[in-house]
C-alpha cells in the first residue's frame, strides 16, 4: 500500500516541478507571439534583433533587421520583446557606490 502511495507521490511531484512550469512558458510564448504588432523591437531564437515591420501575414511575420533590410520568419521564431531602453539608469550603478563611499571618507 505504501509503494503505490510512494508512486503517487513522486509522480505528482515531477507533475509539480518539471510538467507544470513547461506547460505556463509553453502558454506565455503563444500568449505572446498572438500579441506581436508592428514597430515593436524583438530578438528571434537565433539572437538577431530587429523591428516587426508588418505581422498580418498569418504565420510569418516580417522583421527589419537593418535599415532596408526585411526579412520574412515564421512567427513562432519570435522569442522575446524588447523592452524599449529609458533615459534613466534603473537603479545605482557600482560607480555610484565608490562615489557615495568617497563622499563619505571626504566628510570625516
Amino acid at each position: 500500500m505504501y509503494e503505490l502511495l510512494f508512486l503517487v507521490v513522486i509522480v505528482f511531484f515531477f507533475w509539480l516541478v518539471l510538467i507544470r512550469p513547461q506547460q505556463r512558458r509553453a502558454k506565455a510564448q503563444v500568449e505572446l507571439q498572438r500579441s506581436l504588432t508592428a514597430g515593436q523591437c524583438v530578438m528571434l531564437t537565433s539572437g538577431v534583433f530587429g523591428t516587426l515591420v508588418d505581422v498580418e501575414h498569418g504565420d510569418n511575420v516580417s522583421v527589419e533587421i537593418a535599415p532596408g533590410v526585411v526579412i520574412e520568419v515564421v512567427r513562432g521564431a519570435v522569442a522575446v520583446v524588447v523592452p524599449e531602453a529609458t533615459d534613466e539608469p534603473a537603479g545605482p550603478t557600482d560607480a555610484d557606490a565608490v562615489v557615495d563611499l568617497d563622499k563619505r571618507a571626504d566628510e570625516s
